[in-house]
């Protein structure tokens, strides 16, 4: 069987990055697509962009990126959302299919392409498979709350301006429960990825 690409998606607060983090201690490649966004936005060339599309005062005097404030203006509403998409998508892309091809050169199991907009980007394209990580609202609004020492309002705010759960289990042909005692979540992703695994090889 050729070494598949798994896509892992979900809303903001879900339990993604747990779900990725028990992947990779399976021997599993995992391509983290927020920290390459976070890299291309701060090249100039992209960071420039932003900045004329949501201020100037989002560029530090050292040249950097203020995420945090970016984060507020690109994630108030669904449409600015949308534009940050059409600025940095591109850029992302093109790197995450590099370490895609890295990845499967490798020794790991499988690849896995961890990109909260795998399907807003069509990066879902490159995967064999793909899971949803989802959660009850409430318990994504705590997480993110504490994950990034915000307010409830801007909590609900980046809750907002993404898809509902729905929109993730549609698309997605397998889901997880990102809502799990953390002391179960090792024991759940083997018996997913050994399922994957299977169904894959059912279908080569």
């Amino acid at each position: 069987m050729n070494k598949p690409v798994i896509g892992l998606t979900g809303p903001t607060g879900a339990g993604k990055s747990t779900v990725a983090q028990t992947l990779k201690d399976l021997g599993c490649m995992v391509i983290d697509a927020d920290r390459i966004a976070h890299e291309v936005v701060n090249q100039p060339e992209c960071a420039s962009e932003l900045a004329r599309e949501f201020g100037s005062d989002l560029i530090f005097p050292d040249g950097s990126l203020n995420r945090k404030l970016l984060g507020i203006r690109a994630f108030s509403t669904r449409q600015k959302t949308d534009r940050l998409n059409e600025i940095t998508h591109p850029r992302i892309l093109g790197e995450v299919l590099r370490q895609i091809e890295a990845g499967k050169a490798g020794s790991a199991k499988a690849v896995i392409l961890d990109a909260p907009l795998l399907f807003e980007s069509e990066a879902d394209r490159f995967c064999d498979a793909v899971i949803a990580v989802t959660a009850p609202a409430d318990v994504r609004l705590g997480r993110i709350m504490q994950r990034d020492s915000i307010p409830a309002q801007l909590a609900q705010a980046r809750i907002r301006a993404q898809h509902d759960e729905m929109y993730y289990k549609e698309r997605a042909k397998y889901s997880f429960d990102g809502s799990l005692p953390i002391h179960l979540i090792p024991e759940s992703a083997r018996n997913l990825l050994e399922k994957i695994f299977g169904d894959l090889h059912e279908t080569i």
